[in-house]
């Protein structure tokens, strides 16, 4: 389907193959997409996703794939980004590329930059760059310092910059996945008015509910095969899960009944000092219980204090917070993480790859990593306990790596999850604090999460679950803490909160 009265497609992928060494990432997948159209790209980690993507942004030089792209009913033979970036694709990573010590426009025109004689005319690049943010309505200073500007905003200059190319293909990957509700409704905003214009999206997402609401249609892969390409009106948020994993999915979130058992955490008027304005508190004179057995969901928008609140509860905010806490009735004073573990304590932090996993060791090493002390004796490391260990947790959590020498980096973001999961679980906590630990997961693994915390909750572990998936929190959790603005705004049992509810008070309407 296409829009604007032309049964033509403007860009189309056609028998599209592609091997890795070992894996085939693509088997003959063809797919289209219509001038004017947002079209949706979703499949589970492994899928070929992001395989696709890079084909058609030319990251895969022609002659590294079977098959053939083809634009205006004519073939493309892409050597590189560049070289598609001249037909009109643009692709928006997920982590942008920007210089963040570079001005606004300065980042708009990299390596472009308008020139005579070898000289950079300045005043023009800032003048051009004003023009294409303001074709795209958006209020940001050429002038002024990227670094300065919030995700959302940098976000909306690279598709100005990727108008100021004459894009006529824009492909965005995860683009809300650091973005708050009203950032992302801002921006499905901004990629319906693009539609309006003739330009075509490309959005790939994990977020199936945004993806319908949004998507003109949807385009499934399924181990590198083509599995589904249908109208969003044809679709419903379990049909297009059960395409991506290939069988019917019952159940998202599975709670049994469990016990609830003693305070295992408690936080008395716990804040957190701004780290830039000086006397004041990030978060304030929070109050929480935590028991053994319970999955405590705390959500809030963007700037609510959620991650600033566990960041310095595992004793790693910069500044010394306030307050008391409290484990199994005793005050605690948890000065860093090492602090935070002893006390039977884990965080699972919201970025994995920057505070979590150690990139450059392979899954048995990072699972290890939080525990050596128990696996060494006279400062050498038992390394058979250390494999039996990690083959352990691999088994529990249903890991897949090829072997436990398996580079971590190499891994789907569902089994890095579960590396750091398993690394957390080695120290047999009795605290497990979650933040945002389903971002960047497909929904296979986002299930096998919640039922891996539902299974951990009956066997007494205290859970506390941070996300910015409302719909997650709910499914999970047994009560509720909602904060705004720095605050506990509601304390609500799971029967008592509904996503009206739960916005309501995020959004300090009540």
């Amino acid at each position: 389907m296409t829009s604007h009265g032309s049964s033509l497609p403007l860009l189309e992928a056609r028998s599209v193959s592609k091997d890795f060494p070992g894996v085939r990432a693509l088997r003959d997948v063809t797919a289209t997409f219509g001038r004017g159209e947002i079209v949706a790209v979703v499949g589970e980690n492994g899928a070929g996703k992001s395989t696709l993507m890079k084909i058609l942004a030319g990251a895969y030089p022609g002659g590294s794939f079977a098959g053939e792209l083809i634009m205006d009913g004519q073939t493309l033979r892409l050597r590189n980004v560049p070289d598609a970036e001249a037909h009109g694709i643009v692709m928006i990573p997920q982590e942008l590329s920007i210089v963040k010590e570079m001005s606004v426009a300065e980042n708009m025109y990299l390596n472009q930059e308008p020139s005579r004689f070898g000289v950079i005319n300045g005043r023009r690049m800032e003048r051009e760059a004003a023009v294409a943010l303001q074709s795209l309505g958006v209020d940001v200073d050429p002038h002024a310092s990227i670094k300065t500007l919030r995700i959302a905003k940098q976000q909306l200059v690279a598709i100005a910059k990727a108008l100021s190319k004459s894009a006529r293909v824009i492909i965005l990957d995860e683009p809300t996945s650091p973005l708050s509700l009203v950032e992302s409704e801002q921006l499905f905003d901004h990629l319906r008015d693009l539609k309006r214009r003739g330009i075509t999206c490309i959005y790939v997402s994990h977020r199936i509910n945004e993806v319908l609401n949004l998507a003109d249609r949807v385009v499934i892969l399924r181990d590198g095969l083509l599995v589904g390409s249908e109208p969003t009106d044809d679709l419903s948020y379990m049909k297009v899960i059960s395409m991506m994993l290939g069988r019917d999915v019952v159940e998202l979130y599975r709670k049994q009944a469990h016990a609830i058992g003693e305070v295992v955490l408690e936080l008395r008027d716990f804040s957190v000092p701004h780290l830039e304005v000086a006397g004041k508190n990030i978060v304030e004179r929070v109050n929480l219980r935590l028991h053994a057995g319970e999955v405590l969901g705390l959500y809030g928008l963007m700037g609510a204090g959620r991650t600033e609140l566990v960041t310095a509860l595992f004793g790693a905010w910069p500044a010394e917070p306030h307050g008391e806490v409290r484990v199994r009735g005793e005050r605690v004073h948890l000065r860093s993480p090492i602090d935070a573990i002893a006390a039977g304590m884990v965080l699972l932090t919201e970025d994995r790859g920057r505070y979590g996993l150690v990139m450059t060791l392979d899954v048995e090493q990072n699972i290890s990593l939080s525990s050596l002390r128990s696996l060494s004796h006279m400062g050498l490391i038992d390394q058979r306990a250390e494999t039996e260990r990690a083959a352990e947790y691999v088994k529990r959590l249903n890991i897949k790596p090829p072997t436990l020498r398996h580079p971590v980096t190499n891994l789907s973001g569902g089994n890095q999850q579960k590396v750091l999961l398993a690394r957390g679980l080695a120290t047999k906590p009795s605290i497990l604090v979650l933040d945002e630990p389903t971002r960047g997961i497909d929904v296979g693994a986002k299930a096998e999460i919640f039922h891996l915390l539902d299974r951990l909750a009956r066997e007494g572990l205290a859970v506390l679950f941070i996300s910015s998936e409302m719909a997650e929190v709910l499914g999970v959790s047994d009560r509720v803490l909602v904060m705004w603005n720095g605050h506990i705004a509601a304390e609500l049992q799971s029967d008592e909160a509904t996503e009206e509810t739960v916005l309501k008070y995020a959004t300090g309407g009540a």
